[in-house]
């Protein structure tokens, strides 16, 4: 896999990651490769520094294991996302329709879960609508 930092002509800046060099080329000609920000289909590659593996990013790589303070908190943050999870109504895909609704006073207010697109969610949180992302642990991505 290659990994580009690109950006968009607004100058949002984000990465792609592709099989081949030629599948940059392929997606930006097609229009399929966007900014995920703002949807623009001008995007360009960044300048990027090569990636060399030395003996100092192998030596970082070894000291990833979490010690007895990070597993404590990460066993707190298990516990509290459990207790977020039990106490509220997972509505799926129809979080923003039900965020708004309990908002404006058309639905009992209550806690709610769910998945929201990032342009969703802004559009929420622009509308005065409090929401907060739940982290994501790495079980969930595993």
């Amino acid at each position: 896999m290659i990994r580009y930092s690109l950006t968009c002509d607004s100058a949002h800046e984000f990465e792609g990651w592709f099989s081949k060099s030629e599948d940059f080329d392929r997606q930006k000609e097609s229009g399929f490769l966007t900014c995920p920000v703002c949807q623009s289909t001008s995007v360009s590659k960044l300048l990027m520094a090569p990636s060399v593996s030395t003996a100092r990013q192998k030596e970082a790589t070894r000291t990833l294991v979490m010690d007895a303070m990070q597993q404590e908190a990460m066993a707190k943050m298990r516990e509290a996302i459990a207790t977020i999870k039990a106490s509220a109504e997972d509505v799926g895909t129809r979080f923003p329709e039900e965020a708004r609704k309990i908002h404006y006073g058309e639905a009992d207010a209550r806690g709610i879960i769910g998945q929201a697109a990032p342009e969703e969610a802004l559009a929420l949180i622009e509308e005065g609508i409090e929401i907060a992302p739940l982290p994501v642990l790495p079980e969930d991505v595993n």
